[in-house]
């Protein structure tokens, strides 16, 4: 996929994450949002889409050990997806944004699309699974901010129009996964109502 194609997309799915976060009226951020979660914790753990570029851009890295986006889902898939980690993990970054959560999250999207804009793209990250190009992970935050964000609208009772690029880039990335987990067959049966997915049935497996 283009460079500019994913940067847009990036872009796109943050101000739409941004601008579903400050929606949330003061009574909601304790209540039920997705499984355990409240919207805090959801908030929290969507947010760490923009904090992890910040975050992984400063610690760098010395070559590529993850070559492409699905690469990252499925080495992540087998060592980061424990739920009770992934929990904590949300939970922790929700009252990590403090008594203000909305302008914490407006000023982290600030300062990450800032450092982007002024990040080359073969800019090389230090995940917790390898490096890897800067423009081969930015997808797989797309996704995640494009798929919690549809959470958050859904907990929150709100109608949401998804900006085309950021569901383009989560699309393809999905589409690449199913391929690479040999569930492409299900999928496309799935979406052409041939058959129903699987209960509980997740190209992420976390």
């Amino acid at each position: 996929m283009e460079t500019q194609t994913l940067r847009t997309a990036y872009r796109q799915a943050t101000a739409c994450f941004v601008d579903t976060v400050g929606r949330v009226a003061p009574a909601q951020w304790g209540q039920p949002a997705l499984g355990e979660w409240s919207v805090r914790d959801l908030v929290g753990h969507a947010s760490r889409a923009l904090a992890t570029v910040e975050a992984y851009l400063e610690r760098g890295a010395a070559e590529v050990e993850v070559a492409s986006t699905a690469e990252y889902f499925l080495r992540a898939r087998a060592t980061l997806a424990d739920p009770a980690a992934v929990a904590a993990r949300g939970r922790e970054a929700g009252q990590a944004l403090g008594a203000a959560p909305a302008a914490a999250v407006q000023a982290l999207a600030e300062r990450v699309l800032a450092r982007l804009d002024a990040t080359a793209d073969t800019a090389l990250v230090g995940t917790p699974v390898g490096g890897m190009r800067l423009l081969d992970y930015l997808p797989t935050r797309v996704l995640e901010l494009t798929v919690h964000t549809l959470d958050l609208a859904a907990a929150l009772g709100l109608e949401l129009a998804l900006p085309p690029a950021a569901v383009a880039v989560t699309g393809a990335v999905l589409v690449e996964l199913a391929q690479r987990s040999g569930q492409a067959p299900l999928l496309l049966q799935a979406l052409t109502g041939r058959r129903p997915l699987p209960p509980g049935f997740s190209l992420l497996g976390m």
